[in-house]
């Protein structure tokens, strides 16, 4: 079988898996989200932080739940990683330090999961399963729950209320992670991946010497790093380490982890705004733009550039031989297209076109499907956007399932869109100003600037991925990248929330003959062509230095 057939056979196995699982996944968590009943472990946990779940929230009762959860979630992960050396469990490993423990409490709460650690090297068996692991399913349900907060906003009318924040963080946890994780954690140990809590220990040989590894719940946090979107790997070579991704079986299962949530999430919209057709659209345009970037990717790095990848049958380097390029291309267009991050290649050693797909795919907002929550609520404030373009250009009063977008939630929506660019373009260009930062690069010219440009990329729009060659673990790319982690997680959700809040109070209006139907494949094609435009205009001079000067350049 040629390698492009195994690819193409690939995806489309994908393609069926994710087709069988949305409608039921997407019904349950709708259940999920508009259910009155609590269960008796829920109770338990609603008592232990004394919430009462059945009170409702206006929207800046629901953002100071937000921030204030993730904040002790940032002050205690810091606190566990500084107290490692004393604390058992930890072969070995000292305390982090404090510019890094930083940088990961930052990064783990943020749902973006960068490691400029080797996690083997670095975090022993209770920082991984206490501190990192147990956010990768507290910022995921976050996530999913800003997300049915806007969708809330929008089904609902004459009314502030946007239900309540830590109903909605235990049910996310309790109801939809938790049960998929024990599912797909014995899957995994299936596959081969590891779980235990082994210590350090040597293996086979190596140069002419031995290797030193560690073992750890690998299974049991690898499925909620993919489910999650989260992206954190055990290990620093991530989802390439055999011990996390054994072959090709586990390799597909953990792509369908990554897109699982955020594609049925838009059945979970349509069945709660009442007109799962509504939904259809949302789910059409995130899939015209996965399967468009996914086929562009596995077009590039499939494509023979002279001698070498001829021999190799395609751009090999960096690449898993036990993947082949099909299996790395699709992993690599869903891990930047969501927020996940995780790799199981190496980004950098992918062609000059194929890293331009991968910055890209973080620079559109990572809405394709997108991250556990935040690809919906991503898509929807586009989705905003496309109808207040519509609108002028038709010259209506624009209005998206009832709700009319005047001049409050256009200024919403944009201040939602210009906070993520303003942080990439900001801190890459100061980070290419001064002398030190410039350090830290591996390579020089186009490529150089690719590292910078990709890491603020997958820092602001809390993916996580590293492009490699970047020596990252540097006070400065510790600070502004933790800084630009947190503000490019939390900023938004200020302005998503407040959307919801305003659409929620709103009257309903009727439709008329002249009201878009944002049900149709018109609306597809005019929220694919908002998002490619307004990401085009955005980024394209910074790409245009980058990628697209090393592409056009090989």
């Amino acid at each position: 079988m040629s390698p492009v057939l195994a690819g193409v056979l690939q995806l489309l196995a994908l393609i069926a898996a994710l087709a069988l699982a949305h409608r039921p996944l997407g019904d349950h968590m709708a259940r999920v989200y508009g259910s009155k009943k609590h269960l008796r472990v829920e109770k338990w946990l609603y008592r232990a932080i004394g919430a009462d779940p059945d009170s409702e929230m206006r929207w800046t009762a629901y953002l100071r739940g937000v921030l204030a959860f993730s904040a002790v979630g940032v002050l205690f992960l810091y606190l566990l990683q500084r107290l490692q050396g004393a604390l058992p469990g930890s072969p070995g490993f000292s305390s982090i330090d404090p510019d890094q423990a930083f940088n990961t409490a930052a990064s783990f709460v943020a749902n973006t999961n960068w490691q400029s650690y080797s996690g083997e090297q670095a975090m022993g068996h209770v920082v991984q399963t206490a501190g990192l692991a147990v956010q990768n399913f507290v910022s995921a349900a976050v996530g999913i729950a800003v997300a049915v907060a806007l969708v809330r906003g929008i089904a609902r009318s004459r009314t502030g209320e946007l239900g309540n924040f830590w109903a909605d963080l235990v049910r996310g946890v309790v109801r939809v992670l938790l049960p998929i994780s024990v599912v797909g954690a014995l899957v995994l140990v299936a596959c081969g991946v590891i779980q235990n809590f082994a210590g350090i220990h040597e293996v086979g040989q190596f140069l002419g010497g031995t290797r030193q590894w560690n073992g750890g719940a690998v299974a049991s946090q690898e499925v909620i790093k993919e489910l999650g979107t989260n992206g954190g790997g055990y290990f620093n070579a991530n989802s390439a380490h055999p011990f996390e991704n054994p072959g090709p079986f586990s390799n597909l299962f953990e792509i369908f982890l990554i897109l699982v949530i955020p594609f049925s999430l838009t059945r979970t919209f349509g069945k709660m705004v009442g007109s799962v057709r509504q939904g259809h659209a949302i789910l059409a345009t995130m899939a015209t733009i996965w399967l468009g970037f996914t086929a562009l990717m596995m077009w590039t790095e499939f494509h023979h550039g002279g001698p070498a990848f001829d021999l190799a049958g395609g751009a090999m380097e960096g690449k898993e031989t036990r993947f082949g390029i099909g299996g790395s291309s699709i992993f690599a267009v869903a891990t930047t297209l969501t927020s996940t991050g995780a790799v199981n290649s190496f980004h950098s050693s992918y062609t000059g076109f194929g890293g331009g797909i991968e910055t890209l795919g973080m620079q559109l907002g990572e809405i394709a499907p997108g991250g556990t929550g935040s690809g919906l609520y991503g898509m929807l404030v586009m989705a905003v956007i496309a109808v207040f373009i519509a609108g002028l250009m038709v010259g209506r009063t624009p209005e998206y399932l009832g709700k009319k977008i005047g001049t409050r939630e256009i200024k919403l929506a944009a201040c939602y869109l210009l906070i993520t660019p303003a942080l990439v373009l900001g801190f890459t260009a100061v980070s290419m100003a001064l002398p030190t930062p410039k350090d830290s690069m591996l390579n020089s010219g186009a490529h150089g600037f690719s590292e910078i440009l990709y890491a603020f990329t997958s820092g602001a729009n809390n993916n996580g991925s590293a492009f490699g060659g970047l020596s990252a673990d540097t006070t400065w790319f510790n600070t502004t990248i933790g800084l630009a982690m947190l503000l490019g997680r939390f900023l938004p959700m200020v302005f998503v929330l407040a959307l919801a809040g305003s659409l929620a109070e709103q009257q309903p209006i009727p439709r008329t003959a002249g009201t878009l139907r944002t049900e149709k494949p018109l609306f597809t094609g005019l929220l694919v062509g908002t998002i490619m435009i307004i990401t085009g205009l955005t980024y394209f001079p910074a790409l245009a230095l980058g990628p697209l000067a090393e592409g056009l350049a090989s």
